[in-house]
């Protein structure tokens, strides 16, 4: 008996409305997440859990509109309690 098997990979290609730093966006402690206004009025957003998780893209809620969030993942890492407060202000980003 013969099986085939067969594997479908799928390429997932974005386009950009933009590329921002991550120090160029708002941090918000309460809510662990980073903002950046979008054309349409309401603004971008990325949790610290996304960046953990190595995402890069920053939605607006909405619109369609999604922007690359460029920043070094290992500046995100767990660090316990405090620590992205802590790195928000290490790396110059501005905390609410």
């Amino acid at each position: 008996v013969s099986v085939e098997v067969c594997v479908c990979v799928c390429v997932r290609t974005m386009s950009y409305y933009d590329e921002v730093e991550i120090e160029d966006m708002e941090f918000h402690e309460e809510d662990e997440c980073f903002y950046f206004p979008c054309p349409c009025g309401d603004l971008f957003q990325i949790s610290v859990e996304q960046l953990r998780a190595g995402e890069e893209e920053a939605t607006c809620p909405s619109c369609s509109l999604v922007i690359r969030v460029i920043y070094d993942p290992e500046d995100y890492e767990d660090k316990g309690a405090g620590g992205v407060a802590e790195e928000a202000a290490a790396h110059s980003v501005e905390v609410c």
